[in-house]
């Protein structure tokens, strides 16, 4: 082995080592990212979920003529709901 291979081998194992680590910084940065993202998600959602207001109750009024019956409509929060 001569000494010009001996040196390409050491600055090729340098290069190696070099390109290793930068592929495990970049990694570790994207991954650091992400994480922060789905953390400002996760806080967005339950201050929007805590912040839902609650359903305010309804009543109708009976058309002339009709006997007064209480008539209840509410959402609660998959759909409206109608009680005759």
């Amino acid at each position: 082995m001569t000494i010009m291979q001996s040196i390409r081998s050491v600055l090729f194992t340098a290069v190696a080592i070099t390109i290793t680590l930068a592929a495990f910084v970049f990694t570790a940065s994207l991954a650091l990212a992400l994480t922060g993202i789905a953390t400002v998600v996760a806080i967005g959602s339950a201050i929007a979920a805590r912040l839902n207001l609650k359903p305010a109750r309804a009543t109708a009024r009976p058309t002339s003529g009709a006997a007064p019956r209480e008539m209840r409509i509410w959402n609660d929060g998959r759909g409206t709901i109608i009680d005759l």
